[in-house]
């Protein structure tokens, strides 16, 4: 980390310290004049709503006490009054759980203990759970994560992570399981109620105001057939935020030829090799020979050596992206108790997201450019350019809005029943499906070559480069041109569902000896859907027309040069550009999109085997058959008590898989089908060695599933101009990991504990990237199948025969990765020294080592150092809670990036403070609580450097959120 990031983290801190400290200080002060709740009131309020924050970390705290298993909880005393904006910001909060944000700053997915997404398994109501949707901006989500931001906090009662396994959970989680319990009616005391929340947010970035709201209504009957509950509620958000910042897809050098040059790899891009028409600075003339000796002359203090290694971004571009993201979620359940020994229970779940965004960006053209000549390029240590002006650039407009639409829906009935003290039998049923889509539409058009355009770059040190047009980049009048353009449109249509059934006989004491039995089957299946029409677009938009939506595809596809017959032609160009929100022109989106006819070829785009972001088409489906035995038991060791749970879980997974294969010009589609099955044995022991000392150890197989988009068959592009390229390895094992876990707390009286836990994990079969650079003609995928601008491309770097693609395909590692970490938390109530203060703090460090022959494996997104810290004030109806989250620095990509052998992704160090503050005003109607929510209080950004410091890959600035609401209950 720079020393200016390290800066930026230390003043961060200072100033939430400064405010920590002010609002303690001032709140006793609030509380001494706040009017003390009446004794009826006082017990109506910690019965029904929620019983406060303290309360929340008491039964958090007794939890973790009384598991066997290293096991971390949230309730939702907790999660309902912290300004959480889903389930991933809530499980933020728990040791070892790291979180992956959107570029919005939301939170989406979870990690734990040093492994990725992937292998966290999510269940909803102890069954499994899967979205349809793509994850973060400009990702793809073919692995196995599941997005958190459909599920709203105030429809769940109690998250659960658990970081050591029970023969009785559900396999496929190697880092841990997560298990989202969602409201139910006998949750809720005191007959009925109904419980309603308004907000009102405001980021500092966007124009508009963010609504968000719910309504919980639950209600129970005593019948002389038993007691019935009915709960339902609602969850409404309309998320407004804009997100400004830069992006590079990757850095790059020169290809030039010298001794000793071009050592690091890469060589993305060449210099222009004779001065182009309109360059007539620095003594140039138009026509005249650049080479060594020129370059030399133009760039003084620079070798040779230094210029050929120079690393400069591939398109640096700044970005602008701005929208709304909304989310509607309902939940019902129904409960009945016709007895003591019988409960029955169905619950539903709904939820339906939709976003629409804007996204331009302008981009500055290195990649595969010949035309630029530099001068006064400076580098610095890193061999990252430092300053520079680069005669005879060209820009081109990104226009790339787009419109996703998801929805959940999960069905989950089920029952426990007791027949005598001795059995009790747990059945439980599952089914859930979930549907997305998303368009995404492109249209690139360019600065004219030759036209006296140059670029004055300088990078000394801050977030990301400059790159200063000398010309006005923001005028529709400027002369953009198709000519190199071209237009896309393209959708992606996902569906997951799930399905399933589990039944567990507990045979002895629920509570203490006793043997659980249990079968279990799940059928989960997904399929990615592309669709493509791009060529038919374009070729009626810029390309001279003559085509319909569903018309054959001109052969060959025509250029993107607006010619006659085009509908948006060259002449007419400008008048569909208008100036944008951040210095660089955007599109009339509206005109162009009717002019062009955009939604009949929308409507029409036939399949295609990649989306536009990048995802495979293709199918999986895993049905899987389980059986476990379970015995927990307890017992004295020195007189004091000791409580273990050991058993072994069994699966068998039939695994089909299906992807297109263009064979001989002939789409046809290859399915595959395997089989594979495992036995993991588990064993957790806790021991009180004092009445407030417990020390616990645990030892377990776990297994993920491998990444099936690794998997398919076929051979598809990453990127449009087909310069990489992925296939699949249907062959790929599953991961293995056996793992020793050792730890225990020290609690100090009521929520208080200090816990320290430390964890080892050996993985096998996990996989690293293989590379290879081969010709375009050994891939097997005919020339004429690709898209125009892929041909394009292939042509412009020498044609099939010569053109190169770096090919990448999974494979497992031939080594072992271990994963070694511990973890500290202190929850601690200082009512002694001042009555309802306290704080939670908790500190992960992961370190990871490979061994063993080939490839070493490696984790990525993963920080080796993470640690939060919450201080709190609870009194008298006023509530205080000022929260602060850091991430060590990760490698976010493994080497290999851009063809540069050593390059990786990384992702920066990162801390953000979050504020919560609320009063309760307890004689009111409806006893309401007003609050203040701000979150990212420093506005930290999202940074990404590619391999070196000063080379940023992304850099995206979320802004800060304020949300003022008010809750209550009737």
């Amino acid at each position: 980390m720079s020393s200016s990031h390290r800066t930026r983290g230390i003043r961060q801190a200072l100033i939430g310290a400064t405010c920590l400290t002010t609002a303690f200080a001032a709140l006793p002060a609030l509380a001494q004049t706040a009017p003390a709740p009446q004794g009826a009131q006082a017990d109506a309020v910690e019965e029904i709503v929620v019983t406060g924050y303290r309360k929340s970390l008491a039964d958090a705290t007794n939890a973790k006490r009384e598991s066997v298993a290293f096991t971390d909880s949230v309730f939702a005393e907790d999660i309902g009054k912290f300004p959480d904006l889903n389930i991933a910001e809530s499980l933020n909060r728990i040791p070892g759980v790291q979180l992956t944000r959107e570029i919005n700053g939301e939170g989406l997915n979870v990690t734990i203990r040093g492994l990725g997404t992937n292998f966290t398994k999510i269940l909803l109501n102890g069954s499994q759970i899967a979205v349809a949707s793509s994850g973060r901006t400009d990702s793809q989500n073919q692995n196995r994560e599941v997005d958190l931001d459909l599920f709203p906090t105030e429809l769940f009662t109690r998250l659960d992570v658990h970081k050591t396994p029970t023969a009785g959970m559900v396999e496929g989680g190697v880092a841990g399981v997560v298990n989202m319990r969602s409201a139910r009616p006998f949750d809720y005391k005191g007959g009925g109620q109904l419980i309603y929340s308004l907000q009102a947010g405001k980021n500092n970035q966007a124009d508009d105001i963010s609504p968000r709201g719910s309504l919980i209504a639950s209600k129970t009957w005593e019948t002389p057939i038993g007691d019935f509950g009915l709960l339902g509620g609602v969850a409404i958000a309309r998320v407004k935020s804009t997100t400004t910042g830069f992006e590079s897809v990757g850095w790059s050098n020169a290809n030039m030829t010298c001794t000793g040059c071009n050592a690091t790899g890469g060589n993305n891009f060449n210099w222009a090799s004779t001065v182009p028409a309109g360059v007539i600075s620095n003594g140039l003339t138009p026509g005249q020979t650049v080479d060594n000796a020129l370059l030399a002359a133009l760039n003084p203090g620079t070798t040779l050596q230094q210029l050929s290694d120079a690393q400069l971004p591939r398109l640096g571009r700044d970005s602008w992206s701005s929208g709304e993201r909304d989310r509607d979620s309902l939940v019902l359940s129904a409960e009945w108790r016709p007895s003591d020994q019988l409960n029955v229970y169905f619950d539903t779940l709904y939820s339906k997201g939709s976003r629409s965004f804007e996204r331009i960006d302008m981009n500055w053209v290195v990649r595969n450019s010949n035309f630029m000549v530099p001068v006064g390029v400076k580098v610095n240590g890193e061999g990252v350019v430092t300053e520079g002006t680069f005669l005879n650039s060209q820009f081109f407009l990104e226009y790339r809005p787009y419109e996703e639409d998801v929805e959940v829906l999960n069905l989950n009935p089920g029952f426990t029943w007791r027949p005598n003290d001795w059995i009790k039998l747990d059945g439980q049923v599952n089914w859930s499906r979930s549907v997305f889509f998303r368009e995404a539409p492109t249209v690139l058009f360019n600065t004219p070559l030759n036209s006296g355009l140059n670029v004055t770059y300088a990078n000394g040190g801050g977030d990301y480069p400059s790159i200063k047009a000398n010309k006005d980049l923001n005028d529709p009048a400027l002369g953009w041109v198709w000519a190199g353009g071209r237009v896309n449109v393209q959708a992606e249509k996902r569906v997951t569902q799930t399905k399933g059934a589990h039944f567990d006989l507990t045979l002895g004491d629920d509570k203490g000896t006793n043997f659980r039995f249990g079968v279990a089957y799940d059928d989960v299946g997904r399929t990615i859907t592309a669709l493509d029409n791009s060529a038919r677009w374009q070729a009626f938009t810029c390309g001279g027309g003559g085509v319909t939506p569903q018309s054959p595809v001109p052969a060959p596809v025509p250029a993107c040069d607006g010619r006659a017959g085009s509908a948006i032609p060259q002449a007419n160009l400008a008048s569909y550009i208008k100036q944008g929100p951040l210095g660089f022109v955007t599109l009339d989106k509206d005109r162009f999109f009717a002019d062009s006819n955009y939604q009949a070829f929308l409507d029409s785009a036939p399949f295609s085997a990649a989306a536009a972001t990048g995802a495979a088409s293709g199918l999986i489906r895993e049905k899987t058959t389980g059986a476990y035995v379970e015995f927990n038991g307890s017992s004295q060791v020195l007189d004091r008590d000791l409580r273990f749970n050991l058993g072994a879980r069994y699966y068998s997974t039939d695994q089909t898989i299906e992807g297109p294969q263009t064979v001989n010009g002939v789409l046809s589609f290859l399915s595959r089908t395997t089989n594979y099955d495992g036995l993991l044995p588990s064993f957790n022991v806790a021991w009180n060695l004092r009445d407030d000392l417990i020390v616990r150890a645990s030892a377990s197989r776990t297994v993920t599933r491998p990444n099936p988009s690794a998997m398919l068959p076929g051979t598809t592009f990453s990127d449009p101009s087909a310069q990489q390229a992925n296939q699949g390895n249907p062959n790929l094992q599953p991961y293995t990991s056996n793992n020793f876990d050792i730890g225990g707390e020290w609690y100090t009286g009521g929520a208080g504990y200090i816990g320290v836990a430390l964890f080892r994990k050996e993985l096998t079969g996990f996989t690293v990237n293989g590379t290879n650079t081969i010709p375009f003609s050994q891939l097997g995928v005919p020339f004429d199948q690709l898209t125009n601008l892929q041909q394009q491309a292939i042509n412009n770097r020498g044609g099939p025969d010569a053109a190169t693609v770096t090919v990448q395909q999974q494979v497992n590692a031939d080594g072992v990765l271990t994963i070694l970490g511990q973890e500290v938390t202190w929850v601690q109530p200082l009512d002694f020294l001042l009555d309802g203060a306290g704080f939670t703090a908790n500190a992960t460090h992961v370190e990871q080592n490979a061994r063993g022959n080939g490839a070493p494996a490696q984790a990525v997104g993963i920080s080796p150092w993470t640690y939060n810290v919450t201080g709190y004030y609870e009194k008298h109806g006023a509530t205080v809670r000022l929260s602060y989250v850091w991430n060590d620095a990760q490698i976010s990509s493994g080497p290999g990036q851009n063809g540069i052998p050593v390059a990786t992704i990384n992702t920066d160090a990162r801390g953000q403070w979050d504020l919560s503050a609320s009063y309760q005003f307890d004689n009111l109607p409806t006893q309401p609580r007003v609050s203040l929510d701000v979150i990212n209080i420093t506005e930290e950004a999202q940074r990404s450097p590619f391999q070196w410091d000063s080379a940023a890959y992304t850099y995206y600035q979320p802004g800060r959120q304020i949300m003022l609401g008010i809750r209550g209950k009737f």
